[in-house]
């Protein structure tokens, strides 16, 4: 069974090692002592607190469309490049960078623009998992 240290748990969940020492502190996360007598987090708890911290992060608002898309993401247009055709939008949710491709018309039927609000959804067909 995979265990993580408090700078890798820090790491996987975007936050600070102190951040995870409170909430360790705190009771929030469970930690345990290895062999040697260091805090060490059980992967399936860390999973665990990762899946239901992550669950109001992104939180898409309740007047939201129905949607079968079930990753989505609100964020802030960080970026904008429009072309004749095509535009490229980026968006900052949390700490995660999402870069769409988009036609122009579309950027302009929503008013996009640098500072905006939005929703990003991602549905794709091929997901890869790489081990760091």
């Amino acid at each position: 069974m995979a265990s993580y240290s408090i700078g890798q748990a820090a790491q996987l969940l975007g936050v600070s090692s102190e951040t995870v020492r409170r909430w360790a502190d705190g009771g929030r996360l469970a930690v345990v002592r290895d062999g040697a007598g260091r805090r060490v987090i059980d992967g399936v708890a860390l999973a665990a607190f990762a899946r239901e911290r992550g669950a109001g992060l992104h939180a898409v608002p309740e007047d939201d469309v129905p949607t079968s898309v079930r990753n989505s993401f609100v964020g802030i247009v960080t970026a904008l490049r429009v072309d004749d055709v095509a535009a490229q939008v980026e968006v900052q949710a949390g700490p995660h960078r999402l870069v769409s491709l988009v036609t122009r018309e579309a950027v302009e039927e929503l008013a996009l623009d640098v500072g905006v609000t939005v929703t990003a959804r991602v549905k794709s067909t091929n997901v890869h998992i790489d081990l760091p």
